[in-house]
């Protein structure tokens, strides 16, 4: 019997798919995760043992430092979000929300401007700057600023969502065809555009690996994720420097006086759009409580 450590590059009706040693091993899990309630997913970093006349077996999960469960994929640290600057024009909201809900799982939001061949996207990019968020301007048909997004997938476990239309399979395509000819025949095969399937797959990609799922092909977090009222502040790290300087502690940072988030958006410190979307966000936050959201992830 052999010991190693690994990552779960896909799991498959039971079978978990380990990449350890420059090897890939098929495993079956222990019991004892089942009985836990503790699924194994894509992206877990596991200790196998490598058994000549038995299965394989996952014998430990390690601490996961982020999770998503719809998606299901496990320590993603960099979630690319793509949106193309025309053709459809972005929606600065849902960019804002995947952005805020990324710092809010401690993953690092990185946004992505597709087709500014057609279209400058010096406008959003500057919103993004000032936000303090890593942002890109890329044409896949000029290769402009490929490389630059490339270059951010090594040594993490990086996710792409983006709407259709916006240019991420062609983005995908450009910093790695093999990717994209993978996850195409894994679409066709398991009917992914039609998101019949929860089946998450790692692939190796400029040393690092690129998460192929099925729930970040929308634009759209999952209704579980809502980000605590208490906590949105912080999920827009450029509010960080003003928070605890407004007149009145239990101010929500919307409308109310002596604010001094408000106040850095009027003199210009904070995007205006970026204020309207956590607007937005507070807007369905402010009546949630934990319990709810808890009862939504079951």
């Amino acid at each position: 019997m052999t010991k190693l450590d690994g990552i779960i590059i896909k799991g498959i009706g039971g079978f978990y798919y380990v990449e350890a040693a420059g090897e890939i091993y098929e495993c079956k899990a222990r019991g004892v995760f089942r009985k836990s309630g503790i699924k194994p997913l894509a992206g877990d970093r596991v200790s196998i043992s490598i058994n000549d006349n038995a299965e394989n077996i996952i014998d430990e999960i390690h601490e996961r430092k982020t999770v998503f469960m719809r998606p299901p994929v496990a320590n993603v640290d960099r979630l690319f979000i793509v949106s193309s600057v025309c053709e459809p024009k972005p929606v600065l909201l849902i960019i804002d929300r995947l952005t805020a809900l990324a710092v809010n799982k401690g993953i690092e939001p990185v946004v992505v401007f597709t087709k500014n061949d057609l279209e400058s996207a010096d406008e959003y990019v500057s919103i993004y700057e000032k936000a303090g968020i890593k942002v890109f301007s890329v044409s896949c048909t000029t290769g402009e600023g490929v490389d630059k997004v490339k270059a951010e997938l090594k040594n993490h476990i990086s996710a792409f969502c983006g709407n259709s239309g916006v240019g991420k399979s062609s983005l995908l395509n450009a910093i790695d065809k093999n990717l994209s000819l993978a996850t195409g025949e894994i679409s066709d095969k398991l009917g992914r555009g039609r998101h019949t399937t929860r089946h998450s797959e790692l692939f190796k990609v400029e040393g690092g690996y690129v998460a192929d799922t099925p729930g970040f092909s929308s634009f759209d977090p999952d209704e579980s994720e809502i980000i605590l009222k208490e906590d949105l502040p912080y999920a827009f790290a450029e509010f960080e420097p003003y928070i605890g300087e407004c007149k009145f502690t239990s101010c929500l940072h919307v409308k109310d006086k002596g604010c001094r988030i408000i106040k850095a958006v009027e003199d210009g410190e904070i995007p205006v759009s970026r204020h309207e979307s956590y607007c937005s966000m507070m807007e369905q936050a402010k009546n949630i409580k934990e319990w709810e959201i808890n009862q939504r992830k079951k």
